[in-house]
C-alpha cells in the first residue's frame, strides 16, 4: 500500500503518527504543502496513492489540495467535504441542525447594524466567533451593548473578508471546563475534560487535561456529531450548560492529540493508523 502524509510541518502529532506507520513496517510519503506542486492537468503522480493522510496546519492549503486529490480519485483522510464542513463554523452549525445533533443558538448576520440586532435578540452575554479560525483565537465574549458595539467597530476597521462575517451565538455557562471526544471511523474512542478558570477552556490557552469517561449519551452524541460533518477522524467539542444538555459547539477535522493519549489511556495514533489503512484499503 503506498501511503502518503499531507502536512506543514512535523509536529508532535506527525512525529507519534510516523513512528506508528514504522513500527508496523509501513512507509510514508512526506508531502510538504509549503513544497508540493500540482498540475491542475495531470493528476496521475498522485493517483499512484491508495491513500492519503491529511495533517495540515493551513486550513485553506487542506481544502485546496483535498479537493483536488478527491477530484483525481485519492482516497483521503479527512475527505475534502469533511474539511469544508468542519474548517467553517457556520457549515458545521448548519450541518449539525440538519442532522439535528443539540448546539448552541447561532445567527448570522452581515453588517455590523444587523449584527447588533442579532447579539439582541439572543441576549447578554453571547460569543461573537470568526467564521474560520482555531485554537480559541478572536473569541470575543461580549456582555453588554457596549462592549459589542466597540467589538463591532473593531471588526468593521480590520476590513478583511472573514471579519466581515458576524457569527453570533449563545453564550452556555459551563462549569469551568467542557469536554472533546475523538471520533475515529464511527467509533468515540475517548474523551477529555478541558478545564480553566478563564471561559476559553482550548488547551492550547492554557486548558488543563483530564480523562472523560464515554457514557452512552456522550457517544452517540460524539457519533452522531461525526456523521453530521462527513464522519472520518474527527474532535468533538461539547458543552455542558447548567440543566445538563450536552451541546455540541465545533467538530475539528485535523485534531491535535499529543495531550490527551496519556490522559486518557487511548493509544490515539495507533486508533488513527487503522483507519487510514482500512480507507487505502477501500473498507471505509
Amino acid at each position: 500500500m503506498k501511503i502518503g502524509m499531507l502536512m506543514s510541518r512535523v509536529r508532535v502529532e506527525e512525529k507519534l503518527l510516523l513512528q506508528t506507520f514504522e513500527q508496523r513496517g509501513i512507509s510514508v510519503d512526506l508531502l510538504d504543502d509549503r513544497e508540493l506542486v500540482f498540475d491542475l492537468h495531470h493528476g496521475e503522480q498522485m493517483q499512484t496513492y491508495d491513500v492519503i493522510l491529511e495533517r495540515c496546519i493551513n486550513h485553506s492549503r487542506a481544502l485546496y489540495s483535498l479537493e483536488l486529490l478527491n477530484s483525481w480519485g485519492v482516497r483521503t483522510v479527512n475527505t475534502y467535504e469533511v474539511a469544508s464542513i468542519c474548517g467553517n463554523k457556520f457549515s458545521t452549525t448548519r450541518a449539525l441542525i440538519a442532522h439535528q445533533v443539540p448546539t448552541p443558538r447561532t445567527m448570522l448576520a452581515f453588517t455590523p447594524e444587523s449584527a447588533m440586532q442579532a447579539i439582541e435578540t439572543l441576549g447578554y452575554p453571547v460569543v461573537l466567533k470568526p467564521a474560520v479560525g482555531s485554537w480559541g483565537r478572536l473569541i470575543s465574549k461580549i456582555n453588554d451593548r457596549e462592549a459589542a458595539e466597540a467589538v463591532l467597530e473593531h471588526k468593521t476597521v480590520l476590513g478583511t473578508y472573514q471579519h466581515s462575517i458576524f457569527y453570533i451565538q449563545d453564550f452556555v455557562d459551563k462549569p469551568k471546563r467542557d469536554i472533546r471526544t475523538f471520533v475515529v471511523g464511527g467509533e468515540t474512542i475517548c474523551g477529555i475534560y478541558r478545564t480553566s478558570e478563564h471561559w476559553i477552556t482550548n488547551t492550547a490557552r492554557g486548558g488543563k487535561a483530564t480523562n472523560c469517561p464515554i457514557t452512552p449519551e456522550l457517544d452517540a452524541l460524539s457519533r452522531a456529531a461525526a456523521q453530521a460533518v462527513g464522519g472520518g477522524i474527527v474532535a468533538i467539542d461539547i458543552l455542558e450548560d447548567p440543566t445538563g444538555e450536552l451541546l455540541v459547539n465545533e467538530v475539528n477535522y485535523t485534531m491535535e492529540f499529543r495531550n490527551s493519549i496519556d490522559t486518557t489511556g487511548v493509544d490515539i495514533p495507533n486508533k488513527i493508523v487503522d483507519y487510514v489503512l482500512k480507507v487505502g484499503r477501500g473498507e471505509a
